[in-house]
């Protein structure tokens, strides 16, 4: 198991957003949360990411517990965990490369390593061409490449990602959900992917939680989930 959930609660001004979610994920796991605006999945995102921490409940990641009632235990620079947002968070000011070095550099990465990683993944996902262009500059599908390489060139463990396709046209986005696919095989990353569509989880999921309110409402494959919302609408 590389992440554990334990009864996690977590509130906004009073409001309860987290409701005593528990989930263990396995390491090589792609979990897709599937809900609807609002239900509570992005701040769950942002929990394991370390931005934020819940009010009650234990959160441990490979083995180590990272945060606990309230209190951080580890920074989310020390958690191996990467995150691709919904609305890229790329720097506009600098070049796609700088986008990338900017992270290795924190980490005091040398010179000549941090070149080596950011050219192999700008290869891999095919921006090789792109490596001086400021992403204002950039497509919507081409920043999002850029957005996930610069996650995968800290070499996470863990990768999260929040609604990154929402705005993108049907066709780019079966591209991109393919790309996806293939980085986390080869990396040998467990994936966290928020959604609130049915296709885009069930074309990416091993496994599917259901959220809406706070909770967690099924847990299952994409057969079993697929069976779920069905029966549910036909009641």
């Amino acid at each position: 198991m590389i992440i554990k959930i334990d009864n996690v609660y977590k509130s906004y001004n009073k409001n309860l957003v987290i409701k005593g979610i528990s989930i263990d994920i396995e390491k090589g796991e792609r979990i897709v949360i599937l809900g609807p605006s609002g239900c509570g999945k992005t701040t769950l995102l942002r929990m394991i990411a370390g931005f934020i921490h819940p009010d009650k409940g234990k959160l441990i990641i490979d083995g180590r517990i990272v945060a606990d009632n309230g209190k951080c235990i580890i920074e989310p620079e020390n958690r191996h965990v990467g995150m691709v947002f919904q609305d890229l968070a790329l720097w506009p000011h600098m070049s796609s490369y700088k986008n990338l070095e900017f992270g290795l550099k924190a980490k005091n990465i040398p010179k000549m390593e941090r070149r080596k990683r950011i050219d192999e993944i700008f290869e891999k996902v095919q921006m090789d061409r792109f490596k001086n262009v400021h992403p204002g500059e950039l497509s919507g599908g081409q920043q999002q490449r850029i957005a996930l390489a610069r996650a995968l060139v800290m070499r996470p463990t863990i990768l999260l990602m929040d609604e990154p396709l929402s705005s993108l046209d049907t066709d780019l986005s079966l591209i991109l959900r393919k790309e996806i696919l293939k980085l986390q095989e080869e990396f040998a990353i467990t994936l966290i992917y928020v959604t609130h569509d049915r296709e885009e989880a069930f074309s990416l999921a091993t496994r599917i939680v259901v959220m809406d309110s706070g909770m967690i409402q099924k847990t299952g494959t994409v057969k079993e989930i697929s069976e779920y919302i069905y029966n549910a609408s036909h009641k």
